[in-house]
């Protein structure tokens, strides 16, 4: 509104399901968007384009892309040559981190935003962590994001001068079919999310733990997913 200050947010957009219904929560919640995606030399790379085009569907205040090299660490099988896993279930995948697990990744990632929110003037970040579905990743629990956050308090200018940070992750606890629907109604664009870890070219392996759970989040929502897949 004419007279108000535009209140800002930095957004961690991978171009993933999760991180663009994050991206529409905010929007909702009346944050001016500076969607933030790295470039991590991940083998699904696929997804910063697809960031791109979602962050004009939402019609984000700026859209920064910030190359990170993860892959010269190595150790998971989103930076490297070892294969990533297809057709698991549940109990396969709730066993141990995985191998899709990247160290550091989230932790790299929330360090930078916390850099872009002091250059923009914002002291929110959204993050699209999520812990229900496919809880194996040790920095997407909430006492990772409770760490992060006062971490932000000791180690940034915001916080030295009596600011404070403020990490939310509003999907934290959702499921994925809870968050398709909560996607659906903020008109989140889904149909540009890539949530594979293992395409081929732009197409979806549709066996993959990211596919399988984001085919039966669609299934159990009881929507249609809209996009394509290499498997049906």
């Amino acid at each position: 509104m004419t007279g108000q200050l535009l209140k800002r947010a930095v957004v961690l957009a991978s171009g993933g399901l999760d991180s663009t219904v994050t991206a529409a929560v905010a929007r909702q919640a009346g944050y001016e968007l500076y969607l933030l995606t790295l470039a991590y030399q991940q083998r699904h790379a696929v997804e910063i384009e697809r960031a791109k085009q979602v962050a004009c569907a939402l019609e984000a205040e700026h859209h920064l892309v910030v190359p990170v090299d993860l892959q010269a660490i190595g150790g998971s099988a989103l930076t490297g040559d070892f294969p990533v896993p297809k057709d698991r279930c549940d109990s396969d995948r709730s066993r141990d981190v995985p191998v899709t697990y990247v160290p550091g990744r989230n932790l790299i990632f929330l360090s930078i935003a916390a850099a872009q929110a002091e250059v923009v003037g914002a002291s929110v970040i959204y993050f699209g962590a999520n812990v229900v579905d496919y809880s194996g990743y040790p920095d997407c629990r909430p006492e990772f994001i409770k760490a992060v956050e006062a971490t932000l308090q000791l180690g940034t200018k915001l916080g030295m001068m009596g600011g404070r940070f403020e990490i939310r992750a509003p999907l934290l606890r959702m499921t994925k079919a809870e968050i398709i629907r909560l996607g659906l109604d903020l008109h989140a664009p889904l149909h540009l999310t890539h949530s594979c870890y293992d395409p081929a070219g732009a197409v979806a392996c549709g066996r993959c733990d990211s596919c399988l759970i984001r085919r039966r989040g669609f299934a159990e929502a009881g929507v249609v997913d809209p996009i394509p897949y290499a498997v049906s």
